[in-house]
């Protein structure tokens, strides 16, 4: 009888325990507790959890001033490494060239944005092109000329009486003869082969600090230069622009897009390895070396001067005064204008 308690005790407490399962929602196969909050998401981790709305994306063009060069370096590492695509852009990079002109294209309204010289954009506005320069990519101008180690060239009057192989037009050069007596100088037309440039050496070429003396070097020719910067023509190199009309219209989209330009050019000061291949992938006809001889030549040129107290892309009346006076001089403009209707610095970093 006692064994019979004694089992019917633990039949009892068995069966209870059954019970108490069932009634806490125990089912076979589940043995997660039906009414704990214990793996509910908190609110904290809800929020993190939840997807993020994709960033609209704008599609825009930019036009180079020339083929893919470290010049462009910035433009590349703010395409290579998402900067465009974080600001809301889907940028389309065309290439220029000798016959390609970003002024036009970006007039006409067949792209945004553009890159030139800001000699290029003060005359297009004396021929009836209302551009507005955002921000400088080269604070000064790496243009000068070179000629052979041999040449006895110490100044800009040296060039009396020499060979000079110059680009028909190009706007320095009529300052240069303005300034000079350069009665004597037999100009010849320069293509971009220097042939003749090395079959002379007393000849003096065109040339651009950050490439061709790299190229000669190659060629065992050892060579000097003499920055164009030197006799007062220093317009900044290589400048961002947009119509004006663009402008008032689309001031944020402008705003961003200036923004993702100088984060590029910032990450390219020290990324500039990954993103010179990339350049190299886009223009295969330069070297890769070469593309590094000029990324590391042009430093000064880009983060130096009123860019190292003031940042990147900064720019001053004082120096589109100053070049709007010399190009009115020179005759190429028809009418002086006031600086502030070709360029602005309300959307550079920090502004």
């Amino acid at each position: 009888m006692k064994k019979w308690m004694k089992f019917g005790g633990v039949a009892l407490s068995l069966t209870l325990m059954m019970v108490l399962f069932a009634a806490c929602g125990g089912k076979s196969g589940n043995n997660t507790p039906a009414n704990t909050t214990e793996n509910l998401p908190t609110a904290e981790t809800a929020a993190t959890e939840e997807p993020k709305a994709p960033v609209e994306t704008k599609k825009a063009k930019l036009v180079l001033n020339w083929f893919p060069k470290a010049q462009h370096g910035g433009v590349y590492a703010a395409k290579e490494q998402g900067i465009f695509e974080k600001h809301g852009f889907d940028v389309t990079l065309e290439p220029g060239g000798p016959q390609v002109s970003a002024v036009q294209i970006v007039a006409s309204g067949k792209a945004e944005f553009g890159l030139a010289h800001a000699d290029q954009i003060v005359i297009a506005k004396n021929q009836g092109i209302d551009l507005v320069v955002v921000a400088a990519a080269l604070q000064g101008s790496p243009q000068a000329f070179m000629f052979q180690e041999s040449a006895e060239v110490n100044s800009f009057e040296d060039l009396n009486g020499r060979t000079v192989f110059i680009q028909p037009g190009i706007t320095y050069w009529d300052f240069l003869k303005s300034k000079y007596d350069l009665s004597g100088a037999k100009e010849m037309t320069y293509t971009g082969q220097h042939v003749n440039f090395l079959a002379d050496p007393e000849s003096v070429t065109q040339a651009f600090l950050t490439s061709e003396p790299f190229f000669m070097e190659k060629e065992g020719v050892k060579t000097k230069t003499l920055l164009i910067s030197e006799s007062g023509y220093n317009p900044y190199n290589v400048v961002l622009f947009v119509t004006k009309e663009y402008l008032e219209k689309n001031k944020e989209t402008v705003g961003n897009f200036v923004a993702a330009f100088s984060e590029g050019w910032m990450s390219y000061k020290d990324t500039s390895k990954e993103v010179n291949a990339a350049i190299h992938a886009a223009n295969p006809n330069i070297d890769l070396d070469a593309i590094d001889f000029e990324d590391q030549a042009q430093k000064e040129f880009v983060y130096g001067g009123d860019a190292a107290e003031h940042g990147f892309g900064y720019m001053t009346e004082e120096r589109w005064s100053t070049l709007i006076n010399q190009l009115a001089d020179l005759g190429l403009l028809k009418n002086k204008f006031d600086a502030k209707e070709i360029f602005t610095t309300e959307f550079l970093p920090g502004k």
